[in-house]
């Protein structure tokens, strides 16, 4: 009998009997003494079992407080709280899931969740109509590409694909090693070792157009590695040269802005004025150029100089069309 079989056994024995003491499930599962105090460890340890010992009865049951207030689902013991948290996080990966592949694989698990809750699958659906995330300008991503994607990122294999390089409208031939996925505003994409540039680049999975696992093994980096070199700039942009932006809100939007994180490794400060400086390293200009002009009149940008010029310049041309 293997390790998950006994330990399945261990608690459906103390589940339906009560209490179970140590010769009992010795003798249940025929394995040394050992082996099964192993097994309860495990249980207890790595699974989370509510099992503990009773001298009075000189046995093993679930823990006082326990008992019809948990839920089980294989290896895994809830409260009801927590089986209603898993379903707004299932709701919250629905809105991620543009095409329903994260939601088509945790189907089985949502209609677990829906039975173990006491008032049923109505009760989890009136859960679900009481939060809504909003998401606006999503770009879709066909479910063919996540997947392989996904299976390439977790198989630890390669990628070849065809991808479209919007900012040049041409369409290449890229075979990667992909590192991780990375969602940020409604978008997916995809950090990997591109083998043509022999550099980490980022792709956008709605620009692939079509993708192929390969059996080669990927090219390994250290994930700090990835996140030093990716997540130096601001927003989705990575490498380069890192500046630092400088932005002064009015009070007005300073009231909002002062609660928001632009970055990590923002810096910010109150002015004596009720005025709000807040500081952001950039590495290309697009998205904070994007993220002050939807601030309008109540933001400044006063250094670099450069960002001063990019902004006011976008803003000229904004002006021109009315």
């Amino acid at each position: 009998m293997t390790q998950t079989a006994r330990v399945y056994k261990i608690e459906l024995l103390i589940r339906n009997r009560g209490h179970v003491s140590f010769q009992t499930l010795l003798d249940e599962l025929e394995v040394s003494p050992a082996t099964l105090k192993r097994d309860l460890a495990y249980l207890r340890d790595r699974l989370g079992a509510p099992i503990e010992y009773d001298r009075f009865v000189n046995g093993y049951r679930l823990a006082d407080g326990w008992r019809g207030e948990k839920h089980e689902l294989p290896g895994l013991w809830f409260s009801e709280r927590e089986l209603y948290a898993l379903l707004m996080a299932h709701q919250l990966l629905g809105e991620l899931d543009d095409d329903g592949v994260i939601s088509r694989h945790l189907q089985p698990l949502l209609d677990r969740v829906h039975q173990m809750l006491a008032g049923g699958e109505a009760e989890a659906g009136a859960l679900l109509r009481r939060v809504r995330i909003i998401s606006p300008a999503k770009r879709p991503v066909p479910s063919q590409f996540f997947e392989s994607v996904g299976e390439a990122l977790s198989r630890r294999r390669r990628l070849h694909m065809r991808y479209l390089t919007r900012g040049r409208g041409k369409v290449g031939e890229r075979e990667v090693s992909p590192q991780r996925l990375v969602h940020h505003r409604n978008t997916w994409y995809l950090d990997a070792w591109c083998h043509s540039r022999e550099r980490l680049l980022r792709f956008a999975l709605d620009a692939i157009e079509s993708a192929t696992v390969l059996e080669t093994q990927a090219k390994e980096l250290p994930l700090d590695q990835v996140e030093a070199e990716m997540d130096a700039g601001y927003g989705i942009y990575a490498g380069g040269h890192r500046r630092w932006a400088t932005l002064v809100f009015a009070a007005q939007a300073a009231a909002w802005v002062g609660k928001e994180l632009w970055h990590p490794e923002q810096q910010a400060r109150w002015l004596p004025d009720g005025r709000y400086e807040l500081r952001v390293p950039y590495t290309e200009e697009t998205e904070i150029v994007m993220d002050i002009l939807r601030h309008g009149e109540q933001v400044r940008v006063t250094a670099p100089a450069s960002l001063v010029e990019a902004v006011a310049a976008r803003l000229a041309a904004a002006a021109a069309l009315y």
